[in-house]
C-alpha cells in the first residue's frame, strides 16, 4: 500500500490551514480565506448554524475534500500534494472518524464493525479481531462484542462508532455532531467518552451546531459564512505542553 511521505523533520500541528478557500459550481463559497491552527493534544469545538462551513471544514480536515485554494496540512502532511492512495494511506494511519448516524454496517457484529477500521492497515484478520475486542473493552462494551448492529442501542451504537474510529490509534478525532442521535443520558456518557480520550492524549475536534456542548469544551471556533468569526484560543495539552494562543477575533 501507497504511504504518505515520511520527509518531517519537527512535529507538527495535527492541523494546519493557512487562506484555505472552498467554492463549488455556482459560485458558493463554502469557506472564504480560513487560517487554523490545532496542536497536538486540544480538545475543540467547531461550532456554527447550518451552512456555516463547519461540514465543508470537516470533509477537508478528513482529507474526504480538497481545497479550492490555500493549503491544508493534517498531521504534518500537506494534503494538496498527495495522491488519493497516499490519502487513504493517511486516513487510515492517522484519522479518526465519529459521525451521528454511526455507519455500522448492518448484519456484522459490534467486534467485526470496529475491527473494519483497520482493513487498510495492512493487519491479518486475527489481530484485527483482537485489537477491535480491546477497543470496545475500552469504551465499556466488551459485554457486546458478539451483537449485531440492530441490537444495539444508540449509544451503544455511537460507542462502537468511537472504538471503530480510536482502534488504528490515529492523530486526529473528528467526531461529527456526536450526540445528534442520541437523548440525553447517551449523549453525556458519549462525551465523558470523548473528554477521556482527550485526557489521554488524542486530539479532538467536535464538530457541532449545540452551543452547550462547545461551551463544555476548552476551545471553541465558531463558524459563520465560511469564515472563522471567534475562537477562544487553544488550550494546552493534556500532559501540559503549551499550545499556540490565538485571541478572540471578530470578522
Amino acid at each position: 500500500m501507497t504511504q504518505p511521505p515520511t520527509d518531517r523533520t519537527t512535529p507538527p500541528d495535527v492541523i494546519e490551514l493557512r487562506d484555505a478557500t472552498k467554492t463549488y459550481p455556482g459560485g458558493v463559497d463554502a469557506l472564504r480565506g480560513v487560517d487554523l491552527r490545532v496542536a497536538q493534544g486540544e480538545l475543540a469545538a467547531i461550532v456554527g448554524p447550518s451552512g456555516s462551513g463547519k461540514s465543508t471544514l470537516l470533509h477537508l480536515l478528513g482529507t474526504l475534500d480538497r481545497a479550492t485554494s490555500g493549503e491544508v496540512r493534517v498531521a504534518g502532511y500537506d494534503v494538496s500534494r498527495l495522491s488519493d492512495a497516499q490519502l487513504s494511506a493517511l486516513r487510515a494511519r492517522h484519522i479518526g472518524f465519529v459521525f451521528q448516524h454511526f455507519h455500522l454496517a448492518p448484519g456484522r457484529s459490534a467486534q467485526d464493525n470496529v475491527a473494519d477500521g483497520l482493513l487498510y492497515g495492512g493487519t491479518t484478520l486475527r489481530e484485527r479481531r483482537a485489537r477491535a475486542l480491546a477497543a470496545l473493552e475500552d469504551v465499556g462494551l466488551g459485554h457486546r462484542v458478539g451483537h449485531l448492529a440492530h441490537q444495539l442501542s444508540g449509544g451503544e451504537k455511537q460507542r462502537v462508532a468511537i472504538a471503530r474510529a480510536l482502534v488504528g490509534e490515529p492523530d486526529l478525532l473528528l467526531a461529527d455532531e456526536p450526540t445528534g442521535a442520541l437523548d440525553t443520558a447517551s449523549g453525556e456518557l458519549v462525551m465523558d467518552l470523548i473528554r477521556g480520550l482527550h485526557a489521554a492524549g488524542t486530539t479532538v475536534c467536535v464538530i457541532t451546531h449545540d452551543n452547550e456542548i462547545a461551551e463544555s469544551l476548552p476551545r471553541r471556533i465558531r463558524f459563520r459564512d465560511g469564515a472563522i468569526v471567534a475562537d477562544s484560543g487553544a488550550a494546552p495539552g493534556p500532559a501540559g505542553s503549551p499550545a499556540a494562543h490565538t485571541e478572540e477575533v471578530s470578522r
